[in-house]
């Protein structure tokens, strides 16, 4: 998306597609909107108390030349592991810090002593501390060339076959992989990759078809608007006129300092490529609160109330023709609800959009090879600018950017596209808020390849903390994935080989 020569964009595409699949950041440019999966904030609940450790990671596990090794981060809680052989509940780390991640999924902490589990977090390759080439990890293709999911998923076996045999009672524990976003994409794809390794996966909000020819381009967008659409009266409408409005007003340098005052920004608006920046921004805002519209007051990409759409499109409610400024005054206050909800926020910086705990760099590098996720709108049936989705351009920016060329039909290739009726024993969950859920699984393809949806879900809402303003739909799901962890464990038990006697 977002084709055409704005290479001047990247810098802030990148800072800004840090969050949007952990599993949804936008291209700018070609590249606007390419999935950055992220998780959950961190909410109340008990203390955790986890030990950090490290392990030594082959640099390549599918080449003999490079022999290096890195040392993979991971963090392991065993307070309620039953020993022996008590199931281990194993997070396949997303685009970001792992702490992050193992101090947000509070599904996983909340049913550990029901299960008996231990608790493992382990860390991606080139984020957060594991970096197979240090500080230099980024410096150059060669060294990015490790960076894929196909490495990553090897390193989880490689770990957890480490685990089983170094650590007493762990031999025989059942694995179940959990994951939210691309984490959740992997933990589907390490059970397809890996059934040895891990007796199941629940993967949360997991656009494992967000890719060429497997869903089409526009059902992100449309979902994001069906959420704007259903919060507020004109609510959508109105930012589709939006879009005009900061046109016609950008126009002149008059109305370029008006929209930097009216939006407190931190840097004024000083041209038109900025004024496109500033939609970019706008769009990225948008996306972000349909990904986070959670039924509760939440500090996850930024501190907002409980279900923060339907407070936005109480400022974006205009039942008639209003003038471009009235408009987008009412656009500035929405906006505000997302940057500056608690109100300490002397101006508003449109280079972030989200939380700065997700590795904007190598998620892009990752887009840019095999995680190629077309995205388009059309103006009509979403509320955004018209834009096509333009393979090209995105492959010239990323060949620009990296020195690569992005493999467009790959994913579908390595990991089966929406051919998985020969796998088993994966939950893939959906939020119906979600606009990433345009790209998951949404109905069952087995009776062991199952889809729960959660209609009133926003992006993996159930691996959240509990909460009291959970809907019920999230608890019945939940429910239903301890349930389904349970059946897993017993088959696996029940497949163990016996002991010979003499």
């Amino acid at each position: 998306m977002r084709a055409g020569g704005r290479t001047e964009l990247w810098d802030r595409a990148a800072a800004a597609c840090v969050l949007t699949l952990s599993l949804g950041c936008l291209h700018v440019i070609a590249l606007k909107s390419q999935l950055f999966p992220g998780l959950v904030p961190r909410a109340a609940g008990p203390p955790i108390n986890y030990k950090t450790l490290y392990f030594d990671q082959k640099i390549d596990h599918f080449g003999f030349l490079e022999d290096g090794t890195f040392k993979q981060r991971y963090l392991v809680a065993d307070k309620h592991w039953e020993q022996p052989g008590g199931p281990v509940l194993f997070y396949t780390g997303n685009e970001g810090d792992i702490t992050w991640f193992c101090n947000n999924t509070g599904f996983m902490w909340e049913v550990a002593e029901e299960l008996g589990a231990m608790l493992v977090f382990a860390e991606h390759r080139y984020y957060g501390e594991s970096l197979p080439f240090g500080q230099d990890s980024y410096s150059d293709s060669k060294h990015l060339n490790y960076l894929t999911s196909e490495q990553a998923l090897a390193d989880f076996a490689v770990l957890i076959q480490n685990l089983k045999s170094t650590r007493p009672g762990a031999e025989h524990s059942p694995v179940i992989a959990v994951g939210g976003s691309y984490g959740g994409m992997l933990s589907a794809w390490f059970r397809m990759k890996y059934p040895n390794i891990v007796v199941g996966a629940l993967a949360s909000s997991a656009p494992i078809w967000q890719f060429p020819g497997m869903v089409p381009c526009g059902d992100f967008y449309k979902t994001v608007t069906q959420d704007f659409a259903r919060s507020g009266s004109h609510c959508g409408a109105n930012i589709r006129k939006s879009w005009k409005a900061i046109n016609n007003v950008s126009s002149t340098a008059s109305g370029l300092q008006w929209l930097s005052e009216e939006f407190s920004l931190c840097t004024p608006l000083k041209n038109k490529m900025d004024s496109v920046s500033f939609k970019n921004w706008l769009q990225e805002t948008w996306v972000n609160l349909a990904m986070v519209d959670y039924p509760y007051e939440a500090d996850f990409l930024q501190p907002l109330p409980r279900w923060p759409i339907q407070v936005v499109c109480k400022y974006l409610g205009f039942y008639s023709t209003v003038s471009d400024y009235q408009l987008l005054h009412g656009v500035s206050k929405a906006a505000k609800v997302y940057y500056n909800y608690t109100g300490s926020s002397s101006c508003l910086n449109t280079s972030q959009t989200a939380t700065g705990s997700l590795g904007s760099l190598g998620w892009t590098y990752q887009a840019c090879t095999e995680m190629v996720m077309p995205m388009c709108t059309d103006g009509v049936q979403d509320m955004f600018e018209p834009e096509e989705w333009n393979f090209q351009a995105f492959s010239d920016e990323c060949n620009a950017m990296f020195g690569v060329r992005p493999r467009a039909d790959w994913a579908g290739v390595v990991y089966g596209g929406k051919d998985l009726a020969a796998h088993s024993n994966i939950i893939f969950s959906n939020g119906g808020l979600d606009p990433w859920s345009a790209g998951g699984v949404t109905h069952n393809i087995t009776d062991s390849l199952v889809s729960v949806m959660i209609p009133d879900g926003a992006h993996h809402l159930d691996l959240r903390y509990s909460n009291d303003f959970d809907p019920p739909s999230v608890r019945a799901a939940r429910a239903l994935e301890v349930g389904y962890f349970r059946q897993w464990i017993r088959q696996a038990r029940k497949a163990r080989p016996k002991k010979s006697t003499p």
